[in-house]
């Protein structure tokens, strides 16, 4: 058994199906692993709204009554430009000790090295005490409503499990001369909303003569950029602090400025300003002008929450605020079995590295499966130690894309003694 070999592989050829969302066209990546995992023993089922775009399920049925564990991925991937790579996007190179293409980061590789390590375990002999379920989910870079949306809510019986892994954490952070590595226990909700002002309309040769609505956004996007709201920092951002060693954001920017940065969006309500509209002519004075904002919140947090906070920013004049979305954030706790077996694996594997808990400012699948199975304990990691949080976070959506190898061995052994631990 060779795992990192076996992953690459896999990697290689999951990176050669172009499984770009829109339109995705994931059925031909999904019939290829289908294909491994029958062949290893596991139960498989395609099932999707559309014939293009199946979710593959594969399970091996465990003889006891033990839990059961998902091994979660999506095959999806965001566009790629040719033009800018050094390496074909969809060519699945193996160059300078890595695999390069479009998904090698986000997230084919932990496809590949789940699998790899289900059908390791499977080949070898070993049957879980409770069920092992391999899922692979399509349309996770558009929302999911063709991927894990729909499976949660058609077919909860063949996903329903305890233990969920999937992206969201485990690439090394090198931090005050150790080496961290973040597991995902929660991530933040949506509140995107839009600003609205009101004016009067007019020629724009007599800038005077009309009441100008786009002026009116003006202070609304100074305000955001001058501050952003009080922290409400919830258990995960806590964790991740505490085992830091520090005991806030100011004391963790003065040991690392970019770290600081990356964590300061998991202690409150964001607000960021990305969008805004005013007259569809240039030489008219808009009597009306709109600003949208992506807002993200605090898991448990709701929209009554989201808006004092935004008003504390804003101000409760001048404007008019519509939520245009509203998903509420969620989480697993921080300590649970799952998180004993992650410790207890990278002590073994890399005995100088240790485990903090982290919270996703965005989010992913995992937030499907959690509302869908509320006792869920789901997390997010997939162990990198060769390359860092800060060489890798820069290339994910981003040309050149890639993984060193050895970390796909390293992903892979995890995914093999875990799954091992907890289901034996």
């Amino acid at each position: 058994m060779d795992l990192q070999a076996d992953t690459t592989r896999l990697l290689q050829e999951l990176i050669r199906f172009n499984t770009v969302n829109p339109p995705g066209n994931e059925r031909p990546a999904q019939e290829h692993l289908a294909a491994i995992l029958r062949d290893a023993g596991f139960e498989v089922r395609l099932l999707g709204r559309t014939e293009e775009r199946p979710n593959l399920v594969a399970r091996l049925r465990g003889d006891g009554d033990g839990p059961a564990l998902c091994l979660l991925s999506h095959v999806d991937t965001v566009y790629a430009t040719p033009d800018d790579w050094r390496h074909d996007p969809w060519s699945g190179d193996l160059a300078d000790g890595c695999v390069w293409g479009r998904g090698a980061l986000d997230m084919k590789s932990q496809t590949a090295a789940e699998v790899a390590a289900a059908v390791a375990l499977a080949r070898g002999g070993w049957r879980p005490a409770g069920d092992l379920l391999v899922v692979a989910v399509v349309d996770e870079e558009t929302g999911g409503a063709e991927g894990a949306k729909w499976l949660c809510e058609h077919h909860p019986d063949a996903v329903r499990c305890d233990y969920l892994l999937n992206e969201g954490g485990g690439t090394v952070i090198p931090y005050d001369g150790d080496r961290v590595y973040g597991v995902c226990v929660a991530e933040k909700g949506v509140f995107r909303f839009i600003l609205r002002t009101e004016g009067v309309a007019g020629h724009a040769s007599i800038p005077k003569i009309g009441d100008n609505a786009l002026l009116k956004l003006a202070p609304l996007l100074q305000a955001m950029r001058d501050r952003q709201p009080e922290f409400d920092i919830t258990a995960a951002p806590q964790a991740m602090l505490d085992g830091l060693g520090v005991s806030g954001l100011d004391e963790l920017r003065a040991k690392d400025a970019v770290l600081a940065m990356l964590v300061e969006p998991m202690l409150g309500v964001t607000l960021a300003p990305t969008m805004a509209h005013a007259s569809d002519k240039i030489n008219v004075i808009p009597s009306s002008a709109e600003l949208q904002v992506d807002c993200r919140v605090p898991p448990g947090l709701g929209r009554e929450h989201a808006e004092r906070r935004i008003r504390e920013v804003l101000g409760d004049d001048g404007y008019r605020l519509d939520f245009i979305e509203q998903t509420i954030g969620n989480a697993s706790p921080v300590e649970s079995r799952l998180m004993d077996a992650i410790r207890d694996w990278l002590g073994g594997h890399d005995p100088e590295g240790r485990i903090v808990p982290t919270m996703l400012p965005g989010f992913t699948d995992s937030r499907t499966f959690r509302d869908a199975f509320p006792d869920l304990i789901a997390y997010g990691f997939f162990p990198q130690r060769h390359m860092t949080l800060y060489e890798t976070a820069p290339l994910i959506h981003s040309a050149d894309e890639r993984v060193d190898v050895r970390d796909l061995g390293f992903a892979a052994r995890f995914f093999h003694d875990v799954t091992r631990a907890l289901l034996s």
